[in-house]
């Protein structure tokens, strides 16, 4: 008899068999796929291109709209998806293909900014009043998302949206459309106005177990960061505005009547750090683009995947990056690409002087967001100094602390990062060791003197 459909048959099944961790068992992530410029206008049919694909190598449509995270298809061509590292060489060599790349993670980057940096409000000449307070220009922010409740976002004297404007739905009824997208109980289409005309959020590749419980899955802000983004960008002026009585004044933003869209794709996770994903911000970016917006504003550490903004200028968006928190030293710039707009943290000119008293009459100035009116009448009202070599919590569990007022140098290697990590570390460890208080004593951070400039 001859055997060999059997044999042929059992080499088949050890091939499916050797084949199958690659297929259903091996762990999949998600990556960046990015095929460059549309080939299409019509975006339905950009994604249409990137379910075939990807169905080319997993073998079928369903697999495909099973692994597809997102889709971009506004700026530029290209996509987010769950891949097995199999399926991603495979992906590298198919034709259409530029790269593919794992999607990674960023963390998120005064109401005298602008008239400390010359446009001033109230000056009919100034560059501010010639652009008409920016009127009608429409400000993408890609961060944390908004608390639509702030009085920065009052739409009172606001006409219109621009038509321009992608039709969204319609608003109590007004007559005007957003694109307002509702999640939870948080928010809904009637938190976005005439001043708030768009609002997005995207959890699609977020582990959600990783989020903090104050989180909402909708474009509320958990965090705080998006909306100090947007308010700093586009708030209207709120006059009396301060922290805690201190630096009293109009707080607004740099276009005061320009309109805002907001792009949730920053998370607010169970460390208390906003973080954002390649693929999210990219999604984000896109379907800005994609509703209409000018200007797009990114608040966070440097993206791996630069090509969505160079997509987005070359389509006449201005694209606005942080150039980081961190310096002053060499190589702490982000975001230094030559198509955007990279602004740097600068040196504020003002400060918050705070007395310090000591028990033997002396007294030390410093800087506090805290501050008390009532002097120390009694030696009851001092607390004893623990000092401790460093303010990082390994130095500082080494000393005795509780009911004390630590005295701590921050550790040199903290002048290339913000001076805020390092006292929010410090506090963290004080709070649990029940101590007083902190008296934060930095070092010189200005190292650039020392480096020779051609």
């Amino acid at each position: 008899m001859d055997m060999r459909p059997a044999s042929s048959s059992s080499t088949l099944l050890l091939v499916l068999a050797l084949l199958l961790p690659f297929c259903a068992n091996a762990a999949s992530n998600v990556y960046i796929v990015y095929m460059g410029e549309k080939k299409h206008d019509d975006p339905a049919m950009v994604t249409a291109s990137h379910h075939d694909t990807l169905a080319s190598i997993l073998g079928s449509k369903d697999e495909a709209l099973k692994s597809i995270v997102y889709s971009y298809k506004h700026g530029f061509s290209g996509f987010a998806a769950k891949l097995t590292n199999f399926q991603v060489e495979e992906l590298k060599k198919h034709p259409g293909v530029i790269s593919v790349k794992p999607n990674t993670y960023h963390e998120v980057h005064t109401t005298r900014s602008w008239d400390f940096l010359g446009l001033n409000y109230d000056q009919p000449s100034g560059l501010l009043h010639k652009a008409n307070y920016g009127e009608d220009v429409i400000v993408s922010i890609v961060d944390t998302g908004i608390w639509p409740e702030s009085r920065s976002f009052d739409d009172s004297g606001y006409g219109p949206v621009p038509k321009r404007w992608k039709v969204g739905v319609k608003v109590r009824g007004a007559d005007f459309s957003t694109v307002c997208q509702a999640g939870d109980a948080s928010f809904n289409a009637t938190s976005c106005n005439r001043k708030i005309i768009g609002a997005r959020w995207y959890a699609k590749d977020v582990n959600l177990t990783a989020l903090s419980s104050r989180e909402h899955m909708s474009p509320r802000d958990a965090n705080g960061h998006g909306t100090h983004a947007a308010s700093t960008a586009a708030g209207v002026p709120v006059r009396g505005a301060s922290r805690g009585s201190l630096g009293a004044g109009v707080a607004r933003g740099g276009v005061p009547r320009a309109r805002l869209s907001v792009y949730k794709a920053c998370w607010f996770d169970n460390r208390g750090v906003g973080s954002c994903s390649d693929a999210g911000v990219l999604k984000a970016m896109d379907d800005a683009v994609g509703d209409g917006v000018d200007v797009l504003s990114l608040s966070l550490g440097g993206l791996t995947e630069s090509h969505g903004s160079l997509h987005l200028v070359a389509r006449g968006v201005t694209v606005v990056f942080s150039a980081g928190n961190w310096g002053p030293v060499p190589g702490t710039v982000l975001n230094a690409y030559p198509w955007v707009i990279s602004v740097a943290a600068g040196t504020m000119d003002r400060s918050f002087p705070t007395e310090i008293s000591l028990g033997n009459g002396e007294k030390l100035v410093g800087q506090s967001a805290y501050h008390d009116d009532v002097p120390a009448v009694s030696s009851n009202d001092f607390h004893s100094l623990a000092y401790a070599a460093s303010c990082d919590q390994k130095a500082l569990a080494e000393v005795n602390v509780t009911g004390k007022v630590a005295v701590c140098f921050s550790p040199l290697e903290a002048a290339a990062s913000p001076p805020s990590n390092a006292v929010i570390t410090a506090i963290a460890g004080l709070y649990v060791a029940k101590a007083k208080g902190m008296i934060f004593a930095q070092y010189n951070a200005n190292q650039m003197d020392t480096v020779q400039l051609v």
